[in-house]
């Protein structure tokens, strides 16, 4: 079963010439902090360090598409009981033999097309996902490999529903730090497999699917600060042990979690970008429950169509979500060049982010 493939992006052109490769064998410090108010990639901050912009997004969902009803007649709740709960109304589970590499390499390719790059001029390809097809070997170099990326960097990220952000961040401080020059960052999971589907806390909630953002210091949008945090002392509200190999979660305690690293990490790297809420066009968060984002909204006073919400036909796609809710920000509109976007996620560990993009003043979107 072959995954559905979009890309929506600013569409960069394509340049000439090979990688700028990543020169493992050297030390470089990088500055602590990108710019605080970001400036076109092709020029350097203040301080002298040069900045990244995304240039293209893709993404890949299953086929099957899974309704609240089908969820609900097993779990015996209704369907509306589903959707007050989670925003949820019906969300992508991949094949029985549909691979998170299979997944991951279609949103990479669909990133590439869109950004009019060849997987020939990557530097580097980073996958974020919980649920690799195998212990061993990770998922990256296996997607690189699909995708033609011949000898480049391939790592995976493991920062659960973070990790795309997390991926993000370690994109930039290559590119600004000189060494790469095209970094391809991929969340892709196949969560349903670890879910028991008789638990009305996971069941319903986790979907499946890939998103990829391609970061690149040819941009003309940028990436400003970002923030990452974490805390080992609450790992046990969202955990998957090795003794059963499916997802725990207690709700009550993941949702307070959620809701106020969230809110304290988008005020941590406005703070640090120098702006203040109402500077931001759109805020758009790991789309991990309608409720969560709601009550995110108004911890924080903001306007609820001011924070993209697109849970509802995709689920909580984990290291997936970021990635797809930009592009399908994109996609309906709410996501224009020249926006100022607040990305934020938060995830089992637990483990947070948030960051401030400029968004690519480049028109044109790729279907």
């Amino acid at each position: 079963m072959s995954p559905e493939s979009s890309s929506t992006v600013p569409t960069q052109p394509a340049r000439a010439g090979g990688r700028a490769g990543t020169h493992a064998g050297t030390h470089t410090r990088a500055q602590a902090h990108p710019p605080a108010h970001p400036t076109p990639a092709h020029t350097t901050s203040p301080g002298g360090v040069r900045t990244a912009g995304i240039v293209g997004l893709g993404t890949a969902l299953p086929e099957r598409r899974v309704s609240n009803a089908e969820i609900g007649a097993r779990l015996g709740v209704s369907e509306e009981w589903i959707e007050r709960r989670t925003g949820i109304v019906e969300r992508r589970h991949a094949g029985p033999t549909q691979r998170v590499s299979e997944l991951a390499a279609s949103a990479g390719r669909a990133a590439l097309a869109n950004a009019g790059l060849d997987a020939g001029e990557l530097d580097m390809v980073l996958v974020a996902t919980a649920a690799a097809d195998d212990i061993t070997p990770a998922a990256a170099p296996i997607v690189a490999h699909e995708l033609g990326a011949v000898g480049v960097a391939a790592i995976d990220v493991g920062a659960a529903c973070t990790g795309s952000l997390a991926g993000l961040a370690h994109a930039t401080a290559w590119i600004e730090a000189g060494r790469a020059r095209n970094v391809l960052v991929i969340g892709a999971e196949v969560l349903t497999r670890f879910i028991d589907p008789d638990d009305k806390r996971t069941a319903p909630l986790f979907a499946d699917g890939a998103g990829a953002m391609l970061v690149s210091r040819d941009a003309s949008g940028a990436i400003g600060p970002i923030v990452l945090g974490s805390d080992g002392g609450a790992a046990n509200a969202i955990r998957a042990p090795r003794s059963t190999g499916l997802l725990e979660m207690d709700g009550h305690e993941t949702f307070l979690t959620a809701v106020e690293r969230l809110s304290t990490s988008t005020r941590e790297v406005l703070e640090l970008a120098r702006l203040s809420l109402s500077d931001v066009d759109l805020f758009v968060y790991h789309q991990a429950n309608s409720r969560i984002l709601t009550a995110v909204a108004e911890r924080l006073e903001l306007p609820r169509e001011r924070v993209f919400d697109c849970i509802a036909k995709l689920g909580n796609t984990s290291a997936a979500s970021v990635p797809i809710a930009l592009g399908e920000a994109l996609r309906s509109g709410a996501l224009q060049p020249g926006m100022r976007v607040l990305v934020g996620a938060v995830g089992a560990g637990m483990v947070w982010g948030a960051t401030v993009l400029t968004w690519g003043d480049v028109p044109g979107e790729g279907e």
